[in-house]
């Protein structure tokens, strides 16, 4: 039986990406919640490593030109189709104004995307939606300008903070061009795109909550053996956002008396730099650098460990967290948490109750270590009552719910 083309088209940066797991879990929510959509990547994959949850979406992957000048054809032919269209003449116009203001080679590709985009369209498409607000919202914007058809977008962190306010505003005025709704993650990152809406109402606060039917029920509590290393535990791509170089530091703090190993899990590019930090410290063979995993892999290491470690801070160019995932992923097996109060972590960890959050430089993150491997019991009710809140408020389905009325309505919109 021949699969009928879908109304919506779903913008990403890639697919598969083992780091944006908040992303597949919500398009597989969407498909089994009665959509049907096709993925448009702006990039291929680069992970060798693939989640079970991106087997789960059942629709097609349709990769766009990653650099122009590897397609020369297909984007002559989609440029000469997509100036047939309707809308041409104005997303141009909107383009050139943009680049006038962002002279870059991103710029120039994001359009060269676009005219792809909208000349490989299927006819039936009725609006897109696109995750993160800087490239993949370019692309769908101009896209969206040519085809005449509406557009929605997902912001989540360094889309926010690192774009310029310009763009964003134009993203989110109506009369620009712009979106007819945003949707975003953080109670903080809302407030900042309703400050700069024609219509504030137009943005959405959807928490991405967690699947909790992809997680075993968290282990029995067990007391640590008194000659056991206190097994902490990160997860976070080796970026300066994710603070891990203070981290190390506040390692080479820690009481000789205490008895710690820590595992990082990720990638990303200041891997060498860091291992050589380590290697300098002293401390290498107290660290497991496990690289990029799978969810199983990471399930498994956080049933095993004493503590949760995410030292969050805002980087040199403004790029910070916004509400990690793999937070409430740590809360779900009950692994008590250290974090620090950046963008929109304390809306789910409250300091001394779901965990404890410390400022983000090395003495007090070794200080906050040093006290939670001396206090069990403690860390132990703090991890429940994370778990507790899980339970309770961030739980994926009524976001998912308001998103898909959302989607809804934007697809039953004509052209």
């Amino acid at each position: 039986m021949t699969r009928e083309p879908p109304k919506l088209a779903v913008l990403v940066k890639g697919w598969p990406r083992l780091s944006e797991t908040f992303i597949a879990q919500e398009l597989v929510a969407l498909q089994e919640a009665g959509h049907s959509f096709d993925i448009w990547s702006l990039r291929h994959p680069t992970d060798t490593k693939r989640h079970p949850l991106h087997d789960r979406f059942k629709g097609q992957v349709h990769y766009l030109p990653e650099y122009l000048y590897e397609e020369p054809e297909r984007l002559a032919t989609a440029r000469d189709n997509a100036a047939r269209l309707p809308g041409y003449a104005q997303a141009y116009q909107v383009w050139r104004q943009d680049l006038r203001r962002d002279p870059t080679h991103n710029r120039i590709r994001r359009f060269g995307q676009a005219c792809v985009l909208a000349a490989e369209l299927p006819d039936q498409t009725r609006a897109l939606y696109a995750h993160f607000m800087h490239t993949p919202s370019s692309v769908a914007r101009y896209a969206s300008i040519m085809r005449s058809l509406p557009w929605s977008f997902s912001a989540h962190a360094k889309d926010i903070w690192t774009s310029p306010d310009w763009e964003k505003r134009e993203k989110l005025q109506l009369a620009s061009h712009g979106a007819i709704f945003g949707a975003t993650c953080t109670a903080i990152g809302a407030a900042h795109l309703r400050e700069l809406a024609d219509d504030p109402a137009r943005v959405e606060l959807i928490y991405h909550g967690l699947d909790l039917s992809r997680f075993p029920a968290p282990p029995q509590q067990c007391s640590r053996a008194e000659d056991a290393p206190f097994h902490m535990l990160s997860v976070g791509r080796l970026v300066e956002k994710k603070g891990f170089d203070r981290l190390l530091q506040a390692f080479a703090l820690l009481p000789r008396s205490l008895n710690w190993h820590w595992t990082h899990i990720g990638g990303g590019n200041l891997g060498d730099e860091l291992s050589a930090q380590a290697d300098a410290a002293g401390i290498s063979d107290q660290i497991t650098w496990m690289g990029a995993c799978d969810q199983p892999e990471v399930i498994a290491e956080m049933r095993r460990s004493d503590l949760f470690v995410l030292p969050s801070r805002i980087a040199a160019d403004g790029d910070r967290d916004g509400l990690p995932n793999v937070l409430m992923e740590a809360a779900s097996q009950r692994l008590p948490i250290l974090s620090t109060p950046v963008s929109a972590i304390p809306e789910f960890i409250d300091s001394g109750v779901h965990g404890q959050l410390s400022a983000d430089d090395p003495t007090s993150l070794a200080s906050a270590i040093a006290d939670l491997a001396r206090n069990p019991t403690r860390t132990a009710e703090m991890a429940e009552a994370a778990y507790n809140r899980l339970i309770a408020d961030f739980r994926m389905d009524p976001g998912i719910r308001r998103l898909s009325e959302r989607l809804s309505a934007l697809c039953a919109d004509e052209p």
